[in-house]
């Protein structure tokens, strides 16, 4: 038997969908942003997943937020860290990719296709928002089509390729695995394939145990044994689907921006940190090694801090 491979926790600090009424301890600001992925690298994560956001935790896009977020982030830990290009509902396809090439980061998502994105019902759970902006940006996606053309996906991959930014391709339903296919076919994706499944969404594939596992069945067939791959994992299920996925040969994700919950009776969970310390006693007690950010730099075949551009 070869050697066990190592398990890749990634935290997905912020994300684009939840907003500060919902819970006390989000990341809203660019501080607490940074200092949330800070403190989930030294729980245990290998890899931090970032989205920028304003003072008032609206969602934004400009490189000067990004900036002060990333670099602080940077000098603080060895961490891999990856930039969103799926940005918020609003933004344009070009104000997403831009980051790519402004920071150059190791990794960032490339979101696989075409969608109907939508999460309205969340504004039902929010009597007094404290801020004016969230009721109309969480009712609003009813009518949102989360745009991602061939001609978006190919400019998103030959920019991350000529970047050396890895694609950590965010796959929402069983047709973007054509997608990927496709790309892979047209000689166009040339780096290592790496998929973070998203079920669970409004519009996508749903979480379940049996589409999980025909999920990678058929991503293996379609794109080839030797790919990488983890799950986000909403809402109060993560630990159990995150789970899921090392014991099917996969990494795994964890982040307030998959789940605001330590547990699935509803308790909130009080950082990032708290959730990734969660994660890796579960795979520990279970006998499972976990990757240091520079064992994920190897196993991800990625470039290394000192190739980025903050």
């Amino acid at each position: 038997m070869g050697k066990p491979k190592k398990v890749i926790i990634s935290a997905a600090i912020t994300g684009a969908i939840h907003t500060p009424s919902m819970s006390p301890y989000f990341p809203a600001s660019p501080e607490q942003i940074a200092q949330q992925a800070i403190d989930a690298s030294k729980a245990g994560a290998a890899v931090v997943h970032i989205h920028a956001r304003r003072a008032d935790g609206m969602p934004v896009g400009d490189f000067e937020t990004f900036r002060q977020i990333l670099t602080t982030i940077k000098e603080e830990t060895d961490a891999v860290i990856g930039i969103t290009t799926g940005g918020a509902n609003g933004m344009s396809t070009e104000e997403r990719f831009s980051v790519i090439e402004e920071f150059q980061p190791e990794m960032a998502s490339a979101n696989s296709g075409s969608m109907n994105f939508c999460y309205h019902k969340l504004a039902k759970g929010i009597d007094q928002p404290l801020y004016d902006w969230e009721l109309p940006y969480l009712t609003r996606t009813y009518d949102n089509v989360f745009k991602n053309t061939f001609k978006d996906m190919e400019y998103c991959i030959r920019t991350m390729n000529r970047c050396g930014t890895l694609p950590e391709y965010e796959v929402f339903d069983y047709g973007q695995l054509s997608n990927l296919a496709y790309f892979k076919k047209e000689g166009i994706i040339t780096q290592p394939i790496y998929i973070q499944f998203v079920p669970g969404v409004m519009g996508g594939f749903p979480m379940g145990g049996e589409s999980m596992l025909f999920m990678i069945d058929q991503a293996k067939k379609l794109l080839g044994n030797d790919i990488q791959y983890s799950t986000v994992a909403g809402g109060r299920r993560m630990f159990r689907f995150a789970t899921m996925m090392a014991i099917q040969g996969g990494n795994v994700r964890v982040g307030m921006e998959d789940g605001l919950y330590i547990r699935a009776n509803g308790d909130l969970a009080t950082s990032n940190a708290q959730q990734v310390a969660k994660i890796k006693t579960i795979l520990e007690s279970l006998d499972y090694e976990i990757a240091s950010p520079q064992e994920a730099r190897e196993m991800l075949h990625l470039k290394g801090k000192d190739h980025v551009k903050f």
